[in-house]
């Protein structure tokens, strides 16, 4: 076999021999930078209007220390707390959207320990989060992780983890559920009305719950195992303490979880609240002795009258914000147990989401506004 003819001016190439292909990049050329893109909000500075924008974002540094690149499978949408961000000082021009994630792990920092590459996780950022759950990837420190069990869908992991956080904090830390006590979950169709229902059957508990429409209590009706009494309160004429009364034979129940109550009385509150949520009066009436209401009412009010009839009882207020988690480094370790709990649970069956279609993250926009002013039902999740 004879010689291949070289390039002009060059001998001939030997048989054997090997040719170097260059590149060349053109002069002053910079090299294409890989970008992303990421849902955010914007918060107007005259209102509490916030307008919902996609961004591009350049590709993450390089995962260091104890952090961890995510390529996210899904995530869940869910109200911004812009006042809370707002009274944590957390001014930017743009907030990331998106926190309940689930994924698989592309890359680990030197100090990272419970993960590594290929591990599929859940887990949900913190409130100072530089990246949106809402993205292809993004960088989480491992802290807030877990894994996921492998027969948990994508969307069932991102859909229930907050919730699940949410039920346990009111449930367990706050009133210590345990075996037959008697709770009243408010909205009991609801995202977080369902897995509280499904959290308090596991202990035992007797659980009462409200529905706010027919389609809901239909629901409700159909749960396993049955709630003890489903109280219709779409029409506004149910007496809800009458009923949780006559369900305990007089002596009212242990847990109240609400979802808001009406404070004033009505000719001050909106057509809306009057209709759907029980005055604070009724609440208190209904709590039993040594009971616990759990208020999602961040702005409660209570007379001195109020607090002597809890005074009476013995009963105790708390207040449900499952950010104290986020904002304490030293719950960390009772928070992994949670989420991790929340994991089995969903592995095992116990809990089992309401969750509305999936949707594409180019939906995102669009439903992340119906899903801040309160308008959806079932928890909206976007699969990428």
């Amino acid at each position: 076999m004879g010689t291949a003819p070289g390039p002009e001016g060059a001998g001939p190439l030997q048989k054997d021999s090997k040719v170097a292909v260059v590149k060349v990049q053109a002069v002053g050329a910079a090299p294409k930078q890989v970008t992303m893109k990421g849902l955010y909000f914007q918060q107007s500075s005259t209102s509490e209007e916030i307008t919902f924008v996609f961004q591009e974002r350049e590709n993450l540094p390089v995962t260091e220390d104890n952090y961890v690149k995510l390529q996210v499978k899904a995530c869940a949408l869910s109200q911004i707390n812009t006042k809370l961000l707002t009274e944590m000082k957390m001014e930017k021009d743009f907030f990331p959207v998106g926190r309940e994630v689930a994924g698989i792990v592309l890359d680990v920092g030197s100090k990272v320990s419970f993960f590594q590459p290929g591990d599929e996780v859940a887990g949900i950022l913190p409130l100072d989060s530089e990246d949106p759950g809402l993205c292809e990837a993004v960088r989480v420190h491992e802290h807030y992780l877990v894994h996921k069990p492998e027969k948990v869908a994508w969307t069932e992991a991102a859909g229930t983890i907050r919730d699940g956080v949410r039920a346990y904090t009111a449930l367990h830390y706050l009133s210590h559920l345990s075996p037959g006590k008697s709770v009243l979950i408010m909205d009991g169709a609801s995202a977080l009305g369902t897995i509280a229902i499904q959290l308090a059957h596991h202990r035992g508990a007797k659980v009462i719950s409200t529905a706010c429409s027919l389609e809901d209590k239909q629901c409700l009706e159909r749960c396993r195992p049955s709630i003890a009494r489903v109280i219709d309160v779409s029409n506004g004429k149910a007496q809800v303490a009458e009923s949780c009364l006559e369900e305990t034979g007089g002596l009212g129940v242990d847990i109240v979880l609400d979802a808001g109550v009406r404070l004033y009385s009505k000719d001050d509150e909106p057509a809306v609240k009057l209709q759907l949520l029980p005055h604070k009066h009724d609440i208190i009436t209904l709590l039993g002795v040594g009971g616990h209401w759990v208020t999602t009412e961040e702005n409660l009010q209570l007379d001195p009258p109020d607090s002597h009839c809890l005074y009476l009882k013995g009963a105790t207020v708390a207040f449900l914000n499952d950010e104290v988690w986020n904002l304490s480094n030293v719950q960390q370790g009772k928070y992994l147990c949670i989420l991790k709990d929340v994991m089995e649970k969903l592995s095992t069956g116990v809990f089992r989401p309401q969750l509305d279609e999936p949707i594409p993250l180019y939906e995102a926009k669009v439903t992340m506004e119906v899903v801040q002013k309160n308008q959806g039902r079932k928890k909206q999740v976007v699969q990428f």
